[in-house]
């Protein structure tokens, strides 16, 4: 390989690992003493690759259940028939959206499983952004019983 083409190699392993990996912090520029000083924007820069740090990621839940929500919900799934309850959003409305509860008796290939207390609830893929961090509850009251969704992701 002639000179310049591995001056251009070099460069173009620069820009691919500089513009994205610098954003996330793996990786950190540095002096490189065999860096090309003729080549332009590479003025003796280099890439240095960090491992990232080893340990469990952490996952904000999903769907968290309140004790009435999952005392309600093993009423509904347990029975002859075990099912699962999946909740998904639907576009409905000028707010956009509205939350559909379905009985299923699998979860789809992309679908997350939430299981608190014995208790499974599935959660529909093409949910799962507008649904993270969202409560579960069942309210009873004189005339109505339901299930109510605290999502702090809603602006209101």
């Amino acid at each position: 390989m002639s000179a310049l083409n591995l001056r251009m190699l070099a460069a173009r392993r620069v820009r691919l690992s500089g513009s994205s990996h610098l954003r996330r912090g793996l990786v950190s520029a540095a002096p490189s003493p065999s860096a090309p000083s003729s080549a332009p924007g590479l003025s003796g820069v280099g890439a240095t690759v960090r491992k990232a740090p080893a340990g469990p990621r952490v996952r904000k839940a999903v769907l968290t259940l309140t004790p009435a929500a999952v005392a309600r919900l093993r009423g509904l799934t347990d029975g002859p028939n075990p099912q699962l309850l999946r909740v998904g959003t639907k576009k409905k409305g000028c707010s956009g959206q509205t939350y559909s509860l379905d009985y299923v008796s699998a979860p789809a290939k992309f679908d997350e499983v939430v299981e608190q207390d014995g208790v499974k609830v599935v959660v529909d893929s093409k949910a799962l952004f507008s649904l993270i961090g969202s409560e579960m509850d069942y309210v009873e009251e004189k005339l109505k019983s339901e299930f109510v969704f605290r999502n702090p992701n809603v602006k209101e």
